[in-house]
Formats: C-alpha cells, structure tokens, sequence
C-alpha cells in the first residue's frame, strides 16, 4: 500500500563516508569536488600497456585497517569492493554520531548496500590459483567474499545489523537504487536507521577491454585528467572508477531525539527501466523520464522547486545528449535555463555501481555548504541551454537537487534530496 506523504515517516542523511579516486574520506573527496581535482591517471595496479585504454579512476593510498574500519584478517578475506564499503560505512556512521550496537535496537538497524560489478579482481585471481596450483589452494572463503552480498553481510556482522540487510545491483544506477531503497525501509516503518550506498572495484584488464570494445569508454590515454568530459562537445566516452559510497539514513524523529546533525532530507525517489537495450539508453528518454516525474511526485515538488541538478553525465555522447533532452521535457526549457547543473563523473570517473551514491553524497554536501562543486574539461559545452557550472564552485542558496543515475540494461534512479526544514 502506498503511503500518502503526510502519513509517511521523513527519511533525513546524518552522516556520509566516501573512499573515492579524489580522496578516502568525505572531507578529501568534498574539498577535491570543490576544487575540480582530478582522480583520474594511468592504470598502475597492473601492465595495461596491451590495452586500447589505460587510464581509469583508482583509489590511491588506502589502508583499510588503518581507522579500524577492519581487522587485518578481515582485509584479507574481503576483496577491494567490499573493504570500500566498509570504510565508507565506518565514516558515514562516525559522522552520524553512532557507535553500535550502543544505542541502536537491533531490529530496527538496516543496511542496503549495492554493487554493480561485485568482486570482479578476486573471482579473476581465484581462477588463476585454480589454472595454476589446482583445487586444493582455491580459498575456502571464496564463494563468500566474492558474492554481491558481503559488503552488507560483513557490515550486520561488525555492527550487529539485525534488520533487512540485502544487496542490491542496477548497473550503473546501484547506489542511488540501494540509497532509495533502504529509505522506503524506514518510511514503511521496517527501520529507524539504514546504511545504504554502494560500491565496486571493476578495474581489470578483462573489464577495462570489454568495456573498451563496447565503445564506452574515452581513450584519451595521453591526458588522462582531461577525459572525463560530461557535456563537453568534445567527449569521447565514460572513465572506468572505483570506490564506494555509504550514508546514514535515519527516520527524522529519532534522529532529532538523539540529537543527531541532520545534512538533508531524501524527499524522493522513483526507479523506472528502459526495456530497451543491454548497453544503450532508450533514444526518447521515455524512461529516464517517467523517473524524473516519479520522483518528483514522490517528493510533493514541482519542476519550478529544483534548485540544481546532479546529472548522471558520463561523457558518453548518447547518455548526455538522453539526459539533457529528458531534463527539458520534464522541467521544461524556460524552468531548465535557471537551474545549474554539475557532474561528478568529470574528477571521480565512473565510479559505477557507487557513483550514484557518489552523486548523492555531493548533493547533501552541496545542501550543507550552500556551494556547488564544478564540472570538469566541459570547455566547450555541448549543450548550450543547460546552466553548467564549469567556471569554478558556485555559490548556492538552494533547497532541492535532483540527483539522476542511469545504468547499462537501461535501469533508471532519482532521488530528490531536500534541505530539512523539521
């Protein structure tokens, strides 16, 4: 049954964790956003010479047992993506002030954090030790740290999650699916507190060449800083990221009772799929859409309340051009002109299955700092009647932004993140 939004609980962000290719804590990641650095350089973790792309967005310099976010043995039964997601949740959940089990019922403690890709780099080793050692040295945790589900998994453990606490995968679209997901958890009364986000680590040779041979990616291999190009006339194709995002969602009321710093409220959300094509957006946008509109209602907001838009801005030729025309149907031209724009995606890269968690992260930023980080490499906009921000943070004193995340497979995510009023 439908809620009305009178009736339904508030779902508000209290905190935020980040461990991302412009830095591995909220504050880097925020500062470098503002300052339109760049995470993106040449592929190092192993020979890509061979490759027709070389450069992707990779986390630098983490040591996931440096916070305690985990022990060492716990590092070493985990692959990248789940060691990101942990990391992320133990930042998002020391911004919220929580400590648990301390505090926190159980029962009424959630986790919904997505991936799209899963332990890709560990499926691949763990088939080299079978090619070359044979069964017997094949880790006996290997189903376990390679399936989608273990960075949620490893999180109830940690934390005594005793709620829902599932894994959720819609390509590209995954973080802002587990985000608005694991809200409906505690609008519907199912939880009081959720961590929700996502997170991947995609970057392999047989990821970064098929992704290269379907087209999708900028082959900019001699300037890497400058590939990542959303809305620029110049694009050539998306830049393969890693990392992870986690927010702290709680229900309004006990997040006011406990005192907690509320950033924003999720006031939206909608999920549409384009039944179209495996890679491909739908050329009319009908999906990307009906998600927008379905969002927005959601939220109780007219087009007219949009105070800035988080675009999902790959780069790609295709997935801008959609975004943009999508965006004038659903705002209108008039309405679309005054709204500023930004995309993550030019200094992160395509951090897939946590970029729109990513994305989402910078918007309740954006609604706390009253600024609006910069697109990146957009010298040459290709879009002239949407308002970039391309010159530089700006200053805002909005409250609403719509945060877009569009996936292969045609999946469709929006979440309407608002300033909380009370």
């Amino acid at each position: 049954m439908e809620l009305r939004a009178a009736d339904r609980r508030r779902v508000v962000v209290t905190g935020c964790g980040v461990v991302s290719p412009v830095g591995n804590t909220t504050a880097d990641f925020w500062a470098a956003l503002l300052a339109g650095r760049s995470g993106v350089g040449a592929v190092t973790r192993f020979d890509a010479s061979g490759l027709p792309v070389r450069i992707a967005g990779d986390v630098k310099d983490f040591d996931p047992t440096a916070d305690g976010s985990l022990t060492p043995q716990e590092a070493r039964r985990s692959d990248r993506f789940t060691r990101y997601a942990v990391a992320a949740a133990a930042q998002a959940l020391r911004a919220a002030g929580l400590t648990p089990p301390d505090g926190i019922d159980p029962y009424r403690f959630a986790a919904v954090i997505g991936s799209g890709y899963g332990a890709a780099p560990a499926i691949q080793q763990q088939y080299d030790v079978l090619r070359e050692q044979g069964p017997r040295r094949v880790s006996p945790y290997h189903s376990v740290l390679t399936a989608i589900d273990h960075p949620a998994s490893l999180l109830s453990i940690k934390y005594g999650i005793a709620g829902p606490s599932n894994a959720v995968s819609a390509a590209c679209a995954t973080g802002a699916v587990a985000i608005g997901e694991a809200a409906e958890l505690i609008r519907h009364g199912r939880a009081d507190i959720a961590l929700a986000g996502g997170t991947d680590d995609s970057l392999t040779a047989v990821d970064l060449a098929g992704t290269a041979n379907a087209k999708a990616l900028s082959r900019r291999n001699d300037d890497p800083e400058g590939a990542s190009r959303p809305f620029d006339r110049d694009r050539d194709g998306f830049v393969m990221a890693v990392g992870a995002t986690v927010l702290t969602l709680e229900e309004a009321g006990h997040a006011e009772r406990r005192g907690a710093p509320i950033l924003a409220e999720v006031a939206g959300y909608a999920a549409t799929t384009d039944a179209h094509h495996a890679t491909a957006p739908d050329p009319t946008g009908a999906g990307a859409v009906r998600a927008m509109r379905a969002a927005l209602a959601d939220a109780g907001r007219n087009p007219e309340d949009v105070g800035q838009i988080s675009a999902h801005g790959t780069g790609t030729v295709l997935n801008d051009r959609i975004e943009a025309a999508a965006l004038r149907e659903v705002l209108g031209p008039d309405t679309l002109r005054r709204i500023p724009v930004t995309a993550v995606k030019s200094m992160t890269g395509h951090m897939l299955g946590a970029s729109g968690a990513a994305e989402a992260a910078a918007a309740v930023l954006s609604l706390r700092d009253r600024v609006i980080p910069p697109i990146r490499n957009c010298d040459h906009p290709g879009e002239p009647d949407l308002d970039l921000v391309t010159k530089g943070a700006r200053d805002w004193d909005g409250d609403v932004v719509l945060s877009n995340s569009f996936g292969f497979g045609g999946h469709n995510a929006v979440l309407v993140l608002a300033r909380y009023s009370g």
